[in-house]
Order: structure tokens, then sequence, then C-alpha cells
């Protein structure tokens, strides 16, 4: 099975959100004209998304595309978790840093718009 599992499993999930997608959608845009019946949006979006899904899945041209994301994904060298954490620091620091950049140029902002203005 090998590669195929992440396929198939990718196949599913993009069913799943696409249902929720429809789910949430639908419920918003007949809520400004009435409230649905919750069954029949969940029916509905289920029989859409499991339609598009199965439609794509047995496509020829995009099962393959999916194949080669797959391919193309396990060529991907992924940090390590210390790499993971010490980016993560990296960018905590620099978002305190300009934050209190702004937060200074803010206060002198608004001190110089007063001394104008009164």
């Amino acid at each position: 099975m090998g590669e195929r599992k992440y396929v198939h499993l990718m196949f599913l999930t993009g069913g799943m959100v696409l249902a929720y997608v429809l789910i949430q959608a639908t419920d918003w845009i007949w809520g400004f004209f009435y409230k649905p019946e919750a069954m029949k949006v969940f029916l509905t979006a289920i029989v859409l998304a499991g339609g598009s899904t199965y439609a794509l899945w047995r496509s020829e041209r995009v099962f393959q595309l999916a194949s080669e994301v797959v391919a193309e994904l396990r060529k991907v060298t992924w940090p390590t978790r210390k790499e993971t954490s010490q980016a993560a620091v990296v960018v905590i620091v620099l978002v305190i840093i300009v934050a209190i950049i702004l937060g200074v140029f803010d206060l002198f902002w608004s001190w110089a718009t007063n001394l104008i203005l009164t």
C-alpha cells in the first residue's frame, strides 16, 4: 500500500473538510432567510461532499497529482525539535522588539498630536 494510503487519507480528510465547510456555509447563507432544518443541511452537505470527493478520487489525473504531492513530501527535510524551538524563540523575541518599537512610536505620535492640537 505504501504511499497510496496517504493519498487515500488525503482524499478522506479533504472530503470531511469540504462537508464541514458546506454545512457551515449553507447554514450561514440560509440563515439570512430562515432557519434551515439541520438534518437537511447535514445530509445535503454530506451528499455533495461525498460525491465531489468520490469524483475527484476516481479521476486518474487528480489521483496522480495527489500521489506526486505525497512523493514530494517524502523528500522534504523536516526540522528537528531543537531547530523548531529555536526558530520559535527568534520569532517571539522579534515580535516583542517590534511591539516595543511600535509602542514607543505610538507614544511619540500621541504626544506630538496632543501638542499640535491643544
